[in-house]
């Protein structure tokens, strides 16, 4: 159904979209002009603009459009900030603050968590990055998850506990339920849970930077972190560095509202994670008693909106930062972003339409719009190539052309010349853009068509020791 709901509504609102400029009969063109460029290149050229109404319409559609998801985003945060039904919202701020307040719950205290299946390759520095981060958890536990490699006795050599799973066929999501299972019981309503990814290495203050968060607001449940794609993989590794960066712009330009709590790196009030073992198969989907939901495909994903739905406030703050890996090869990046696309489209399917759920609904119509779009607007590039004998220049376009491409470079600025060398050149993005829209398409099709979601699980080649600075990447 949800893959019916999201292709349906997609492809008939680009069907009006198409009527509505079918039915528009365009003035004929004059004959375009010839101009020299330093007295040997000549070139033709046209000043034919779209109509003026055609214009303002469109500007109007994408501000109505944008402006709309943004305020109805804003009341439904604003109403859960406000929240005091402790049925349908006991994570929300006003009766997380009515139940804390003059309530001492000791110093906040980190417990790293880090499910690992089979990542000897990584593990070393993801663990040299946590031991020496400014403010050093009190915990760290591997929760090594069926392996048949090295990574419980690297673990052990850096100190740390060992959590070796039990019969566990549930991936990450039931490897993480076994060991707090048995550690939130435990845990004080100040102490935080982070769940740290493997194969990622941490800024060195932000553990700091996120104890100081929570101690300073008590309604704070939890913190995403921003993440920065690794060196090396070549030019498909920039691209994703590039997409990397441009979501954390994004996440800066809304004030740290997050999208997703990243399973890259999180922290966790235990309070938080508790309501929602408690809330699993009452007002939010799951088993009884667990954290995760094994069925999600995106556990991180499905996280935050359990946590969204019981009124929980969650930022991602730019002082949070994280390196993590990039997909090395075509197919493995296929893989990832077909789960996550697989798992975003469950996820909604799970909790259906709801004002918590109504923003990853609106992206996910957006993410299909612009897939036809991006299609449509190739397709004619070559149908034109194939159809002229002579190239017409037209600086309505050029100009247009010319506000996207300082769009894509300005965005992916911090990242550095070779992120910005490959923004201004375009056609690469494109294509990569293209690759990305593939996935989509494949996972409306697939969940349409009821096909199994596979988890996938990429090979890791040794990651160095001493990792490249996020500060270099992220500023």
């Amino acid at each position: 159904m949800v893959g019916l709901v999201v292709g349906t509504a997609v492809v008939a609102a680009a069907a009006v979209l198409w009527i509505a400029v079918a039915a528009d009969t365009p003035e004929a063109g004059g004959a375009p002009s010839e101009g020299l460029i330093f007295g040997i290149w000549s070139y033709l050229y046209a000043l034919e603009a779209p109509p003026q109404r055609v214009l303002w319409a469109a500007v109007a559609l994408a501000v109505l459009f944008a402006a709309g998801v943004a305020l109805l985003e804003r009341r439904v945060t604003s109403k859960s900030r406000r929240s005091a039904n402790a049925r349908t919202g006991p994570l929300a701020p006003k009766i997380v603050m009515n139940a804390t307040r003059g309530v001492f719950a000791g110093p906040v205290q980190i417990t790293v968590l880090i499910p690992a299946y089979n990542e000897a390759a990584s593990l070393s520095a993801t663990l040299t990055s946590l031991l020496s981060q400014s403010h050093r958890p009190e915990r760290v536990i591997v929760v090594a998850d069926n392996c048949t490699d090295d990574t419980a006795a690297i673990a052990r050599s850096h100190g740390v506990e060992v959590h070796e799973t039990v019969d566990n066929r549930d991936k990450k999501a039931g490897a993480l339920n076994q060991v707090l299972e048995r550690i939130l019981p435990v845990q004080g309503d100040n102490d935080i849970i982070m769940v740290l990814d493997a194969d990622t290495t941490l800024d060195a203050g932000f553990l700091a930077a996120g104890v100081a968060r929570f101690t300073s607001d008590r309604a704070l449940m939890a913190i995403g972190g921003l993440f920065y794609g690794q060196p090396g993989a070549g030019l498909l590794g920039q691209m994703q560095r590039n997409e990397y960066v441009r979501y954390s712009a994004q996440i800066h330009r809304r004030r740290g509202k997050v999208f997703v709590l990243t399973g890259t790196a999180s922290m966790f009030r235990s309070r938080a994670l508790r309501e929602v073992a408690r809330s699993r198969g009452i007002t939010i989907p799951g088993t009884p008693g667990h954290v995760y939901d094994t069925l999600a495909l995106t556990e991180d994903n499905e996280l935050t909106i359990a946590l969204k739905s019981l009124g929980a406030l969650i930022i991602s703050p730019s002082e949070c930062t994280v390196v993590t890996e990039v997909m090395p090869t075509l197919s493995s990046l296929w893989v990832q972003r077909l789960r996550w696309q697989r798992g975003a489209l469950e996820n909604l399917g799970a909790y259906g339409i709801t004002p918590p759920t109504f923003r990853y609904w609106a992206q996910q119509l957006g993410i299909g719009y612009s897939v036809i779009a991006l299609s449509a607007f190739m397709f004619l590039i070559v149908l034109t190539l194939l159809s002229v004998t002579a190239w017409v220049w037209f600086p309505f376009w050029l100009g247009l052309g010319i506000v996207f491409t300082t769009e894509r470079v300005v965005s992916v600025w911090k990242g550095g010349w070779s992120a910005r060398l490959l923004a201004v050149a375009v056609v690469p993005e494109l294509f990569f853009d293209t690759f990305l829209n593939a996935v989509y398409v494949t996972g409306i099709v697939d969940i349409t068509r009821g096909q199994q979601g596979a988890w996938g699980h990429v090979e890791h080649a040794p990651t160095p020791l001493e990792p490249t600075p996020v500060d270099s990447v992220a500023r």
